[in-house]
């Protein structure tokens, strides 16, 4: 047998399944399958085989690794980020120090408006190079799957700009990208709201379709930005050019963002800090995937997500980054897992497989992400030498990954 990489005696290959499963939920999200003394081999792109050490036969690889003592994982699926962005954000990060809340920060000016002032001045290979940098980031701290929305444009020529350096990123990195067009991010001073809900959906909805620059549509359903009425329009508008919804829902209120969600068959609801037993009710049998963004409830100091309130409901659970410059810049996906152990009490078998198999559902790629499963793109990471997979979140900060395999092509040297 000839592989082009075969790496063994692997501590722990996690997260091995049959083909078959597309996520997990309620009570079947504390199971984590682990194969110990383990072998993966590679070939041609994808996951050709795994097994224990013992079975391994006679072989030859073009390049073999020695995993003893580290545990090998599917690379994590970022299922919700703002990765292409101009600047950062710090002088809100010290005002929100000082006591201003984020309405309080939007209403001077800053926030979404600051960011898309700021996007607007960028050419697109300027913010397509910035955003190249932050692609490398999370590449390393192991994501090999990512979506990237639009959203700080906020006129028809930035926001396609925006998604046409998200889709570059796509095609010119080893990461899996799929797109978001979030025009109803926040209304532009110049506007009305419904002169901007206008311009969303007779000009911005048919100029992104006509470039196929988007797989989905979004909505900041929330007080003070689009209402349950304005969100559901303008999802309905992105369904009849085929972007399937999702739904930034119930981060800072009970915005309605959960009900529009459902009502309108959105692949996932995002956010969650605000939501109770009426909207855990409706996510029940909808096929809607709940998202968590804890490093969003970290930074702005908001109640986090209520995980087990919805695992006992018997749902499932996505976690994602939400990388953004106002209120989530980090793209760690380690540390959300980690947050989402020590702030949400997941397991770390929870946590991992809402960052895995139940992102890569949330990004239509359970089929060939988010699990290490025979014929599924091999995306994978080499962890350092440690004790278990609890040890992930509980050494928060710490770093973890060692090695990264993207398209079966290694990305660093062990």
């Amino acid at each position: 047998m000839s592989w082009d990489i075969l790496i063994t005696h692997i501590k722990g290959l996690v997260q091995v399944r049959e083909p078959g499963t597309e996520i997990v939920a309620g009570d079947a999200m504390a199971t984590l399958p682990i194969l110990p003394n383990a072998y993966l081999a590679i070939k041609d792109g994808v996951i050709a085989d795994y097994g224990n050490m013992d079975a391994l036969l006679v072989h030859h690889a073009q390049h073999t690794l020695d995993a003893s003592g580290r545990f090998v994982f599917p690379s994590f699926v970022d299922s919700h980020t703002h990765l292409v962005f101009a600047a950062s954000r710090e002088e809100e990060f010290v005002m929100k120090i000082k006591g201003a809340s984020y309405a309080d920060i939007a209403a001077k000016g800053g926030g979404i408006l600051n960011s898309a002032h700021k996007l607007q001045q960028l050419s697109e290979d300027e913010l397509f190079e910035r955003t190249r940098k932050r692609a490398d980031e999370i590449i390393a701290t192991g994501t090999g799957a990512v979506e990237i929305k639009s959203g700080y444009g906020l006129t028809v020529k930035d926001e396609l700009k925006m998604l046409r350096v998200a889709r570059r990123i796509g095609r010119e990195t080893p990461l899996t990208v799929k797109t978001t067009f979030l025009g109803a991010h926040a209304i532009p001073k110049a506007y009305t709201h419904e002169d901007y809900v206008s311009l969303v959906i007779r000009e911005m909805i048919p100029a992104v379709a006509e470039e196929k620059l988007a797989d989905y549509i979004d909505v900041f359903c929330e007080q003070g930005f689009f209402t349950m009425e304005e969100t559901e329009m303008i999802v309905e508008a992105g369904k009849r050019f085929g972007m399937r919804p999702r739904i930034h829902a119930n981060q800072l209120h009970r915005s309605g963002g959960v009900q529009v969600g459902v009502k309108t068959r959105a692949i996932s609801v995002d956010h969650l800090e605000n939501i109770g037993d009426e909207e855990i009710s409706l996510l029940q049998n909808s096929g809607v995937m709940p998202t968590a963004l804890p490093g969003a409830a970290f930074f702005l100091n908001l109640p986090f997500p209520p995980a087990r309130a919805m695992l006992q409901a018997g749902l499932p659970l996505a976690i994602a980054s939400d990388y953004n410059p106002g209120s989530a810049p980090s793209g760690n996906m380690p540390l959300m897992i980690a947050l989402a152990c020590i702030r949400m009490k997941l397991t770390p078998e929870e946590a991992i497989n809402a960052a895995t198999i139940n992102t890569a559902a949330a990004l239509e790629l359970q089929g060939t992400h988010g699990s290490i499963t025979r014929g599924k793109v091999a995306n994978v990471f080499i962890s350092k030498p440690v004790p278990s997979v609890a040890h992930l979140p509980y050494a928060f900060g710490s770093p973890f990954v060692e090695q990264v395999i993207l398209q079966g092509k290694i990305m660093s040297a062990i």
